[in-house]
């Protein structure tokens, strides 16, 4: 079995140029290209934390854009149920 590899086909008619653009952006929209940045050299501990800080708000905005109403009302339930205990 072989992994899937990340690509583009070059359509018909389009020039190489364009479909590099294409790879690039897709790549780039993953985060491939700053991954591969970021490991090409050493980084210390307080960076890493600064960049995780800087992104973190970003990540749990997507997390929780997508949240489904049961999900939402078992939440709710889970709220009212330690607010009555407490």
């Amino acid at each position: 079995m072989s992994k899937p590899t990340r690509g583009v086909d070059v359509k018909n008619g389009e020039t190489v140029d364009r479909a590099l653009k294409r790879l690039k952006t897709k790549l780039d929209s993953e985060g491939i290209l700053e991954e591969m940045r970021r490991r090409r050299a050493h980084e210390s501990t307080i960076t890493r934390a600064i960049r995780k800080a800087r992104t973190a708000p970003k990540r749990n905005k997507i997390r929780w854009k997508y949240i489904s109403e049961g999900t939402d009302a078992k939440r709710a339930e889970a709220a009212a149920a330690r607010e009555a205990k407490g």
